[in-house]
Protein backbone atom coordinates (compact mmCIF):
# COMPACT_ATOMS: atom_id res chain seq x y z
CA UNK A 1 0.00 0.00 0.00
CA UNK A 2 1.61 3.27 -0.90
CA UNK A 3 2.97 5.45 1.81
CA UNK A 4 1.01 9.06 2.69
CA UNK A 5 3.06 11.63 1.11
CA UNK A 6 3.54 13.30 4.42
CA UNK A 7 5.69 10.20 5.83
CA UNK A 8 7.82 10.62 3.42
CA UNK A 9 8.59 14.54 3.20
CA UNK A 10 9.91 15.34 6.78
CA UNK A 11 11.67 19.04 6.65
CA UNK A 12 12.90 18.30 10.50
CA UNK A 13 15.09 15.96 9.02
CA UNK A 14 16.09 16.93 5.80
CA UNK A 15 15.14 19.88 2.56
CA UNK A 16 17.19 17.22 0.01
CA UNK A 17 14.80 14.90 -1.79
CA UNK A 18 15.04 12.80 -4.67
CA UNK A 19 12.54 12.27 -6.90
CA UNK A 20 11.47 9.93 -10.08
CA UNK A 21 8.08 10.54 -12.36
CA UNK A 22 7.88 7.24 -15.00
CA UNK A 23 5.68 6.86 -17.97
CA UNK A 24 3.12 4.71 -18.17
CA UNK A 25 4.24 1.20 -18.88
CA UNK A 26 7.66 2.56 -19.15
CA UNK A 27 6.50 3.53 -22.61
CA UNK A 28 9.23 5.25 -24.44
CA UNK A 29 6.98 9.15 -24.12
CA UNK A 30 9.86 11.24 -24.12
CA UNK A 31 12.17 9.78 -26.91
CA UNK A 32 12.46 7.55 -30.31
CA UNK A 33 9.71 5.12 -29.63
CA UNK A 34 11.03 1.73 -30.96
CA UNK A 35 7.72 0.50 -32.09
CA UNK A 36 6.02 2.98 -33.79
CA UNK A 37 9.02 4.58 -35.07
CA UNK A 38 7.91 8.43 -33.65
CA UNK A 39 10.31 10.62 -32.06
CA UNK A 40 9.19 12.33 -29.04
CA UNK A 41 12.58 13.78 -28.30
CA UNK A 42 11.06 17.22 -28.17
CA UNK A 43 8.82 16.93 -25.32
CA UNK A 44 11.92 16.33 -23.15
CA UNK A 45 12.49 20.40 -24.22
CA UNK A 46 9.05 20.95 -22.83
CA UNK A 47 9.83 19.49 -19.29
CA UNK A 48 13.59 21.83 -18.96
CA UNK A 49 11.29 24.55 -20.07
CA UNK A 50 9.05 23.51 -17.67
CA UNK A 51 11.49 22.67 -15.48
CA UNK A 52 12.81 26.38 -15.39
CA UNK A 53 9.81 28.13 -14.99
CA UNK A 54 8.79 26.46 -11.82
CA UNK A 55 12.26 27.23 -10.69
CA UNK A 56 11.59 30.85 -10.67
CA UNK A 57 8.34 30.38 -9.12
CA UNK A 58 8.51 27.67 -6.26
CA UNK A 59 10.77 27.90 -2.94
CA UNK A 60 12.48 24.83 -3.94
CA UNK A 61 15.53 24.79 -5.49
CA UNK A 62 16.83 22.15 -8.01
CA UNK A 63 19.62 20.65 -7.29
CA UNK A 64 20.64 17.49 -10.08
CA UNK A 65 18.08 16.58 -13.21
CA UNK A 66 18.23 13.86 -15.58
CA UNK A 67 15.58 13.54 -18.71
CA UNK A 68 15.52 10.34 -20.11
CA UNK A 69 13.16 8.57 -22.53
CA UNK A 70 10.69 7.08 -20.05
CA UNK A 71 11.29 9.19 -17.05
CA UNK A 72 12.79 11.90 -15.29
CA UNK A 73 14.68 12.25 -12.06
CA UNK A 74 15.42 14.95 -9.98
CA UNK A 75 17.22 16.33 -6.94
CA UNK A 76 15.22 18.97 -5.27
CA UNK A 77 15.56 20.95 -1.91
CA UNK A 78 13.07 23.30 0.11
CA UNK A 79 13.81 26.34 0.78
CA UNK A 80 11.82 27.57 3.65
CA UNK A 81 13.79 30.76 4.55
CA UNK A 82 13.23 31.95 1.30
CA UNK A 83 9.05 31.39 0.80
CA UNK A 84 9.48 33.04 4.48
CA UNK A 85 10.51 35.97 3.84
CA UNK A 86 8.12 36.00 0.22
CA UNK A 87 5.77 39.68 0.80
CA UNK A 88 1.76 39.05 0.77
CA UNK A 89 2.26 40.64 -2.76
CA UNK A 90 5.53 38.23 -3.71
CA UNK A 91 3.32 35.21 -3.20
CA UNK A 92 0.38 35.90 -4.79
CA UNK A 93 2.66 37.29 -8.44
CA UNK A 94 4.25 33.80 -8.29
CA UNK A 95 1.26 31.97 -8.20
CA UNK A 96 -0.25 33.60 -10.72
CA UNK A 97 2.44 32.70 -12.81
CA UNK A 98 1.16 29.11 -12.93
CA UNK A 99 -2.70 29.50 -12.41
CA UNK A 100 -5.69 32.30 -12.63
CA UNK A 101 -6.60 34.50 -9.78
CA UNK A 102 -9.68 33.96 -8.28
CA UNK A 103 -11.77 37.16 -8.20
CA UNK A 104 -10.95 37.94 -4.53
CA UNK A 105 -7.61 38.16 -4.86
CA UNK A 106 -7.76 40.41 -7.76
CA UNK A 107 -9.37 42.82 -5.39
CA UNK A 108 -7.00 42.41 -2.77
CA UNK A 109 -4.40 43.24 -5.27
CA UNK A 110 -6.12 46.33 -6.48
CA UNK A 111 -6.84 47.63 -3.05
CA UNK A 112 -10.84 46.76 -2.81
CA UNK A 113 -10.91 44.65 0.06
CA UNK A 114 -13.29 46.77 1.79
CA UNK A 115 -14.43 44.68 4.84
CA UNK A 116 -12.37 42.71 7.20
CA UNK A 117 -14.22 39.33 6.02
CA UNK A 118 -12.61 39.86 2.67
CA UNK A 119 -9.35 40.53 3.68
CA UNK A 120 -9.34 38.12 6.35
CA UNK A 121 -10.21 35.39 3.65
CA UNK A 122 -7.41 36.84 1.30
CA UNK A 123 -4.40 36.70 3.96
CA UNK A 124 -6.33 32.85 4.39
CA UNK A 125 -5.51 31.90 0.78
CA UNK A 126 -2.47 34.01 0.52
CA UNK A 127 -0.99 31.48 3.67
CA UNK A 128 -2.15 28.57 1.83
CA UNK A 129 -0.48 29.54 -0.98
CA UNK A 130 2.76 29.89 0.78
CA UNK A 131 2.66 26.99 1.68
CA UNK A 132 1.97 25.18 -1.73
CA UNK A 133 5.17 26.96 -3.10
CA UNK A 134 7.38 25.25 -0.92
CA UNK A 135 6.02 21.64 -1.22
CA UNK A 136 7.47 19.37 -3.45
CA UNK A 137 3.85 17.61 -4.42
CA UNK A 138 2.23 20.79 -5.55
CA UNK A 139 6.24 21.16 -7.77
CA UNK A 140 5.53 17.97 -9.01
CA UNK A 141 2.18 18.12 -9.84
CA UNK A 142 2.73 21.02 -11.41
CA UNK A 143 5.05 19.79 -13.75
CA UNK A 144 3.97 16.30 -14.44
CA UNK A 145 0.29 17.37 -15.08
CA UNK A 146 1.30 20.62 -17.45
CA UNK A 147 3.17 17.86 -19.77
CA UNK A 148 1.01 15.14 -19.10
CA UNK A 149 -1.58 17.59 -21.11
CA UNK A 150 0.55 18.49 -23.38
CA UNK A 151 1.47 15.28 -24.77
CA UNK A 152 -2.04 14.44 -24.55
CA UNK A 153 -2.77 17.25 -26.85
CA UNK A 154 -0.18 16.82 -28.76
CA UNK A 155 -1.76 12.84 -29.48
CA UNK A 156 -5.28 13.64 -29.71
CA UNK A 157 -5.38 11.47 -26.61
CA UNK A 158 -6.43 10.80 -23.18
CA UNK A 159 -5.48 8.83 -20.37
CA UNK A 160 -2.42 8.82 -18.36
CA UNK A 161 1.34 9.86 -19.41
CA UNK A 162 2.88 9.16 -15.82
CA UNK A 163 2.15 5.81 -14.39
CA UNK A 164 1.26 7.10 -11.09
CA UNK A 165 2.39 9.58 -8.24
CA UNK A 166 6.40 10.15 -8.45
CA UNK A 167 8.54 8.10 -6.11
CA UNK A 168 10.32 10.46 -3.43
CA UNK A 169 13.35 9.62 -1.54
CA UNK A 170 14.72 11.93 1.79
CA UNK A 171 18.89 12.31 1.30
CA UNK A 172 19.53 12.67 4.84
CA UNK A 173 22.85 14.08 5.01
CA UNK A 174 25.40 15.99 2.61
CA UNK A 175 26.63 12.01 1.37
CA UNK A 176 23.48 10.91 0.66
CA UNK A 177 22.95 14.27 -1.37
CA UNK A 178 26.14 14.02 -3.08
CA UNK A 179 26.03 9.95 -3.99
CA UNK A 180 22.51 10.69 -5.08
CA UNK A 181 23.38 13.97 -7.63
CA UNK A 182 26.29 11.77 -9.38
CA UNK A 183 23.51 8.82 -9.61
CA UNK A 184 21.03 11.26 -11.39
CA UNK A 185 23.54 12.76 -13.44
CA UNK A 186 25.44 9.46 -14.87
CA UNK A 187 21.65 7.70 -15.71
CA UNK A 188 22.76 8.56 -19.95
CA UNK A 189 26.09 7.05 -19.50
CA UNK A 190 24.73 4.31 -17.76
CA UNK A 191 21.76 3.61 -20.27
CA UNK A 192 24.57 3.67 -23.11
CA UNK A 193 23.06 6.67 -24.39
CA UNK A 194 26.35 8.71 -24.38
CA UNK A 195 29.91 8.05 -23.60
CA UNK A 196 31.01 11.79 -22.14
CA UNK A 197 29.61 14.08 -19.30
CA UNK A 198 29.54 16.69 -21.89
CA UNK A 199 27.38 14.52 -24.70
CA UNK A 200 25.05 13.38 -21.62
CA UNK A 201 22.20 15.50 -23.18
CA UNK A 202 19.10 16.83 -20.62
CA UNK A 203 21.03 16.40 -17.23
CA UNK A 204 22.27 19.01 -14.98
CA UNK A 205 26.11 18.19 -15.42
CA UNK A 206 25.75 18.73 -18.86
CA UNK A 207 23.81 22.29 -17.87
CA UNK A 208 27.11 23.05 -15.25
CA UNK A 209 29.58 22.18 -17.83
CA UNK A 210 28.26 24.53 -20.72
CA UNK A 211 27.95 26.95 -18.20
CA UNK A 212 31.31 26.79 -16.90
CA UNK A 213 32.74 27.56 -20.42
CA UNK A 214 30.88 30.37 -21.03
CA UNK A 215 27.67 28.75 -22.52
CA UNK A 216 24.17 29.83 -21.33
CA UNK A 217 21.01 27.76 -23.07
CA UNK A 218 18.22 29.84 -23.15
CA UNK A 219 16.22 27.92 -21.12
CA UNK A 220 18.28 26.96 -18.72
CA UNK A 221 17.10 25.60 -15.46
CA UNK A 222 18.36 27.86 -12.45
CA UNK A 223 20.20 25.33 -10.74
CA UNK A 224 21.82 25.13 -7.15
CA UNK A 225 25.41 26.86 -6.80
CA UNK A 226 28.02 24.61 -5.19
CA UNK A 227 29.63 27.02 -2.70
CA UNK A 228 32.09 24.76 -1.02
CA UNK A 229 31.07 25.59 2.37
CA UNK A 230 28.93 24.11 4.89
CA UNK A 231 28.35 27.14 7.21
CA UNK A 232 26.18 28.67 4.92
CA UNK A 233 22.58 27.45 3.45
CA UNK A 234 22.76 29.26 0.30
CA UNK A 235 24.30 26.45 -2.07
CA UNK A 236 25.86 22.87 -2.11
CA UNK A 237 28.45 22.35 0.68
CA UNK A 238 30.74 21.27 -2.12
CA UNK A 239 32.92 23.05 -4.53
CA UNK A 240 31.45 22.67 -8.52
CA UNK A 241 35.31 21.55 -9.40
CA UNK A 242 35.16 18.41 -6.97
CA UNK A 243 31.92 17.31 -8.52
CA UNK A 244 32.38 16.85 -11.87
CA UNK A 245 35.81 15.42 -10.52
CA UNK A 246 34.01 12.81 -8.60
CA UNK A 247 31.45 12.56 -11.46
CA UNK A 248 34.01 12.02 -14.14
CA UNK A 249 35.86 9.56 -12.12
CA UNK A 250 33.01 7.11 -11.02
CA UNK A 251 31.78 7.38 -14.79
CA UNK A 252 35.62 5.90 -15.43
CA UNK A 253 35.57 3.24 -12.91
CA UNK A 254 32.58 1.37 -14.20
CA UNK A 255 33.46 -1.98 -15.16
CA UNK A 256 34.13 -2.08 -19.15
CA UNK A 257 31.94 -5.05 -19.41
CA UNK A 258 29.02 -3.37 -17.62
CA UNK A 259 26.11 -1.62 -19.81
CA UNK A 260 27.34 2.15 -19.89
CA UNK A 261 30.96 3.53 -19.19
CA UNK A 262 32.88 6.35 -19.99
CA UNK A 263 35.63 4.68 -22.06
CA UNK A 264 39.39 5.33 -20.94
CA UNK A 265 41.12 6.85 -23.49
CA UNK A 266 37.95 9.49 -23.25
CA UNK A 267 40.12 12.99 -22.17
CA UNK A 268 39.35 13.68 -18.59
CA UNK A 269 37.10 16.76 -17.38
CA UNK A 270 39.25 16.95 -13.87
CA UNK A 271 41.58 14.40 -12.38
CA UNK A 272 39.84 12.06 -9.83
CA UNK A 273 39.15 12.11 -5.98
CA UNK A 274 40.72 9.03 -3.88
CA UNK A 275 37.58 7.95 -2.66
CA UNK A 276 36.85 4.32 -2.12
CA UNK A 277 35.79 2.78 -4.99
CA UNK A 278 34.12 -0.75 -3.34
CA UNK A 279 31.38 1.28 -1.24
CA UNK A 280 31.44 4.36 -3.74
CA UNK A 281 30.30 2.31 -6.97
CA UNK A 282 27.90 0.28 -4.59
CA UNK A 283 26.08 3.84 -3.36
CA UNK A 284 25.79 4.62 -7.10
CA UNK A 285 24.42 1.14 -8.12
CA UNK A 286 21.97 1.26 -5.14
CA UNK A 287 19.68 3.93 -5.26
CA UNK A 288 17.35 2.16 -7.93
CA UNK A 289 17.13 -1.23 -5.75
CA UNK A 290 18.47 -1.02 -2.28
CA UNK A 291 17.14 2.08 -1.26
CA UNK A 292 13.98 3.11 -0.26
CA UNK A 293 11.94 6.40 1.24
CA UNK A 294 15.01 7.71 3.14
CA UNK A 295 18.51 7.76 2.96
CA UNK A 296 21.12 8.63 5.28
CA UNK A 297 23.10 7.60 8.13
CA UNK A 298 21.84 5.06 10.45
CA UNK A 299 21.38 7.10 14.12
CA UNK A 300 19.11 9.33 11.32
CA UNK A 301 16.98 6.52 10.28
CA UNK A 302 16.52 5.43 13.82
CA UNK A 303 15.07 8.58 14.36
CA UNK A 304 12.78 8.38 11.55
CA UNK A 305 11.56 4.65 12.74
CA UNK A 306 10.73 6.12 16.06
CA UNK A 307 9.16 9.14 14.98
CA UNK A 308 7.26 6.96 12.68
CA UNK A 309 6.16 3.79 15.04
CA UNK A 310 8.27 1.76 12.62
CA UNK A 311 11.04 -1.45 13.40
CA UNK A 312 12.82 -0.49 10.35
CA UNK A 313 13.48 0.95 7.26
CA UNK A 314 14.26 -0.34 3.82
CA UNK A 315 17.61 0.11 3.32
CA UNK A 316 19.31 0.74 6.75
CA UNK A 317 21.91 -2.20 6.61
CA UNK A 318 23.09 -0.86 2.89
CA UNK A 319 23.51 2.57 4.46
CA UNK A 320 25.34 1.43 8.02
CA UNK A 321 27.84 0.63 5.99
CA UNK A 322 28.00 3.57 3.50
CA UNK A 323 27.10 6.43 5.26
CA UNK A 324 28.27 6.34 8.64
CA UNK A 325 32.30 6.80 8.03
CA UNK A 326 32.84 10.57 8.90
CA UNK A 327 35.48 9.87 6.42
CA UNK A 328 33.96 8.59 3.45
CA UNK A 329 34.48 12.05 1.50
CA UNK A 330 35.65 15.37 1.63
CA UNK A 331 34.12 18.57 0.78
Amino acid sequence: MPKARKQQISLTDTPYYHCISRCVRRAFLCGQDNVTGKNFEHRKQWIIDRMALMANVFAIDVCAYAIMDNHCHTVLKINTALASNWSDQEVIERWQRLFALPVLLQRYLSGDCNTPAQQDKALEVIAIWRERLMDISWFMRCLNEHIARKANAEDKCTGRFWEGRFKSQALLNEQAVLSCMVYVDLNPIRAKICNTLETSEYTSVKQRIEQVSGQQPQSAIPLKPFIASIHTDEGLPFSLKDYLELTNWTGRIVRPDKRGFIKPDTPKILQKLALDEGNWLETLMSFSSQFHTFIGPEDKLKDICQKQAKKWIRGMELCRRLFNNPNYFCT
